[in-house]
């Protein structure tokens, strides 16, 4: 039996989703992503030279930094301060910066950095998976404009990348939980592909008891589906 949803989702049916493009003038891409009321400002910067590791090797370099601003979740976050930053974030950021690097030939941009920032405004969970899909929209975005500028050796993109949370909610797999499923949620998983279907990144597990391979099996069959989705609303917003 399917699990009743708040929001009067189907079980596969994701979230409400948009991206708008060009939220703020100073960066080279920058996009408002939103997913239901999760709400995630990705912007994408250009800035010259790459770290000492790779110092004259005729390559780019592409990182990642998460946060959660201090109004995005019902009590107030604090901030992350003096450089520390909490552990979270630390892991958000990291899979961010994988997810990205996956689809990017570094060579196609020798010598520069890009910066990719994802600060959620508003948290009504899958803030990493919403981070992961507009910082793809804003890093085209970047990219195009440093072509515009004959700044690229080629285009460096090989690829596109999404990502989608999954769960079993009452036994019964349940496609890109908001907070409420996902806090009461047996499994949370999360998955990364790219475009073409490659994996990127399978993460999560049981919350509470167990699951077996077929249901694993059902859960990846249904995000896939909804990756699907949201390829081709990323594949909208940059065609507009």
């Amino acid at each position: 039996m399917a699990p009743d949803r708040l929001d009067g989702r189907s079980p596969g049916q994701i979230r409400h989703l948009s991206f708008e493009r060009g939220w703020t003038s100073s960066a080279s891409g920058s996009v408002l992503v939103r997913m239901g009321l999760t709400r995630v400002l990705c912007t994408a910067t250009v800035t010259e030279g790459v770290p000492l590791f790779l110092k004259n090797s005729d390559q780019g370099w592409l990182t990642a930094e998460y946060s959660m601003l201090p109004g995005s979740t019902t009590t107030r976050k604090q901030r992350d301060r003096l450089g520390k930053v909490d552990g979270r974030s630390v892991e958000i950021q990291r899979l961010i910066g994988r997810a990205l690097r996956a689809i990017v030939d570094r060579r196609g941009f020798p010598n520069r950095t890009l910066w990719v920032d994802c600060d959620v405004l508003q948290a009504d969970g899958g803030t990493r998976v919403a981070s992961i899909n507009g910082a793809y929209v804003a890093l085209h975005d970047a990219f195009t404009e440093l072509k515009e500028a004959g700044q690229l050796h080629h285009w460096p993109l090989k690829d596109s990348v999404q990502a989608i949370s999954v769960g079993l909610l009452d036994g019964e797999p349940v496609v890109d939980l908001n907070y409420h499923e996902d806090s009461q949620a047996d499994v949370d998983l999360n998955l990364v592909l790219t475009g073409q279907g490659r994996i990127v990144e399978v993460s999560g597990g049981a919350e509470q008891g167990t699951f077996d391979f077929e249901q694993l099996q059902v859960m990846l069959d249904g995000a896939r589906r909804g990756i699907a989705e949201i390829g081709r609303a990323q594949q909208r917003a940059l065609a507009g």
